[in-house]
């Protein structure tokens, strides 16, 4: 995925109220950028680091530049904005680039399930079990070479991994896809201590049959990619 506008290098100054990130250009001009993460973002907004911007000249955005990329030690990267997420993972199952996800004729986003909610993607074929898949974009690290999720209390994912459970009951495939948006990481495991509720849901979700994936992302700051898969560590 290449984004439509070349991203600019920038220094974070600060990200505040969640959506906001004041940056100082490489020309020395202070921006204010969106930042479309609602997590805790842990390591990745500390002040003076590296971070990459889109710019953008659309009237109907408030902000003309976007945060999408963070540099991390030894050339890597780290992707924030978790919009991205679904984005990939929809190309790379155009693409058939997910091997345990290949072989259906429909794909449909955002279809309504559950209790009030909407599945992230719904992948359908005639003489196949109905497949609900959740995207979680990944982007904490804490062993050498581990991502872990999430970074705070998610009730939110507490309850799509319940959702999910209860799918495979009615006798649908459910899977649990992990985007890790670090590029140094080669494993993933749950933050249990984090959340210890989403972690319990995972275990159940698990036993239960809910498929849990985890891929890695190629990023530099031409664009990022769905990259190869990674081993998931159970709890």
């Amino acid at each position: 995925m290449k984004f439509s506008s070349p991203l600019i290098r920038a220094t974070l100054i600060r990200r505040y109220k969640r959506f906001l990130a004041d940056c100082r250009l490489e020309d020395g001009q202070e921006v204010v950028a969106h930042c479309a993460n609602t997590g805790a973002m842990t390591g990745l907004k500390q002040e003076g680091q590296g971070i990459w911007l889109e710019p953008n000249d659309d009237p109907k955005r408030k902000l003309n530049y976007s945060w999408k990329f963070v540099e991390l030690a030894g050339g890597h990267f780290a992707g924030i904005d978790t919009a991205l997420a679904n984005r990939l993972v929809r190309e790379a199952l155009d693409a058939g680039r997910i091997k345990e996800l290949n072989g259906y004729d429909n794909i449909r986003a955002e279809a309504k399930y559950g209790q009030n909610s909407r599945i992230d993607f719904l992948l359908t074929s005639d003489g196949r079990p109905d497949t609900y898949i959740e995207v979680k974009s990944v982007t904490l690290h804490s062993a050498p070479d581990r991502a872990e999720f999430p970074d705070t209390v998610t009730a939110r994912g507490t309850k799509h991994l319940g959702e999910l459970t209860e799918m495979v009951a009615q006798g649908h495939r459910a899977v649990m896809l992990y985007l890790v948006q670090r590029t140094d990481c080669t494993r993933f495991r749950l933050a249990e201590s984090l959340d210890p509720a989403y972690a319990t849901a995972y275990r159940k979700a698990h036993a239960a049959g809910v498929e849990m994936l985890c891929y890695a992302c190629d990023i530099t700051p031409l664009g990022i990619n769905l990259g190869t898969a990674l081993p998931v560590e159970q709890i």
